[in-house]
């Protein structure tokens, strides 16, 4: 998205992240990715975070009623895509009406995912034959895809594609890709400021 300000003839060409949701998402996953990203908008004022979904809300597996700020054809022009994972996801990947609505691009786009959101990326075609990490439980669907599952391993990274593997392992994925869309440190002040306090805490606000 560009904006042009006519007081200045400034343009600022805001980059974008969504948060893609459904029904019976992890909250940690959302919720996670949220605040980090979320931190991100202290540093760069060029930068907005959507969550996105098929519905004007979506019900979290703990029963959390989160509204919607768009639609998920939203993520076709994002700069980052990131898929939660729930039992939700494994539903959503048996519907070719859903995936169809989907055009992702790795080549410019950085599309990321938690646990058994790798499912989706993998659905979209965009694992296949790539290493990448799940969570336990969906390792053997996984590797249906064509993906080769390196299942001791919390973060994988293939070119501008990440996965993540269990809920904490989001701290390292969003360090990666914070990096990726901006440098080294917003990406560090991110993390530093949700540290626990004598553990190298940095306060950004």
């Amino acid at each position: 998205m560009i904006f042009v300000f006519a007081d200045t003839l400034k343009t600022i060409v805001m980059k974008k992240a969504v948060i893609v949701t459904f029904d019976k998402f992890t909250d940690i996953d959302i919720f996670l990715a949220w605040d980090l990203l979320n931190r991100v908008r202290v540093r760069h004022k060029d930068f907005e975070v959507k969550l996105v979904g098929t519905a004007d809300s979506h019900i979290s597996s703990a029963g959390i009623k989160l509204d919607m700020h768009g639609s998920i054809e939203e993520c076709n022009d994002a700069d980052l895509v990131f898929f939660g994972s729930g039992a939700g996801a494994r539903a959503v990947v048996k519907d070719q009406a859903y995936l169809d609505r989907f055009n992702l691009d790795p080549s410019r786009q950085l599309i990321c995912s938690m646990c058994s959101g790798a499912l989706i990326i993998a659905a979209l075609g965009h694992l296949q034959g790539l290493k990448a990490t799940t969570y336990p439980s969906v390792f053997e669907l996984l590797k249906g895809y064509g993906v080769e599952v390196l299942e001791d391993k919390h973060l994988v990274i293939q070119g501008n594609i990440g996965t993540a593997a269990g809920c904490l392992a989001a701290v390292d994925l969003m360090a990666w890709a914070i990096e990726k869309m901006y440098d080294e440190k917003t990406s560090q002040d991110v993390i530093a400021s949700v540290l626990p306090i004598g553990q190298g805490q940095v306060c950004m606000y």
